[in-house]
Order: structure tokens, then sequence, then C-alpha cells
């Protein structure tokens, strides 16, 4: 019976032949696949922890509005902007769905990234 160790090559691992073949001991192999996994995972929670700041409405960019608020990209976000600059400052939450394109679900998705001041 073969044991996997840190230094079994990884055709031996999958019983794929002879080893030693220029592909990495299993070891590294698993050391790559765990690193790769790490970088993912950040990758997907750093979109989390920007949208855990909330995000001035009256103040910010299109980007930044389309980067940090869920079902608004640029397009929308621009309309908000626009809006904000007819209107001047929003005073309640609510008003965001007065923008075109903007209904009370994508307000109420949004609420704890939204801010006023």
């Amino acid at each position: 019976m073969n044991k996997l160790t840190s230094q079994t090559w990884l055709p031996e691992a999958l019983n794929a032949g002879q080893s030693g073949q220029g592909l990495l001991p299993l070891g590294n192999y698993l050391k790559a696949v765990m690193l790769a996994l790490g970088l993912l995972v950040m990758g997907v929670t750093s979109g989390f922890a920007a949208a855990e700041e909330p995000i001035n409405i009256n103040i910010a960019s299109a980007e930044v509005l389309a980067d940090a608020l869920h079902g608004v990209g640029i397009t929308k976000a621009k309309r908000i902007i626009e809006y904000r600059e007819a209107h001047g400052p929003f005073e309640h939450i609510e008003e965001l769905a007065a923008v075109r394109g903007i209904g009370l679900d994508t307000v109420e998705k949004n609420r704890d990234v939204i801010s006023l001041q």
C-alpha cells in the first residue's frame, strides 16, 4: 500500500503513471491550491468589506455609488447624481426610490450601507 506524503509526486497520488515528469510534488500542489483558495476568499470578502462602511449618497461619486450599492451600476449611479444635483441633497433614504431605475427594493437592500451625512 502506498502512503501519500508531502514528497509524493502528483501522478503517484492520482495513480496516473510514473513520478517525476515535471509535475509538482503533492505537497507543493496542495500548497498552491490552498494559496489560490485563500486569494479567492480574500477577493470575495473584500467586496463585502467595502459595504460595511456607509456611503454618503449626498457626496459620493458615480463610481463609488456603483461599487458600493447592490443592484446599482454606473448608469443608475449617474442618475442618482443627476437627481441630487436637480433636487438638492437627499434628506431621507427613501427619497432614493424617486430616482429612475431605483425602487424601494433596491433602497431596502442597501439601507445598511447608505448614509446621508
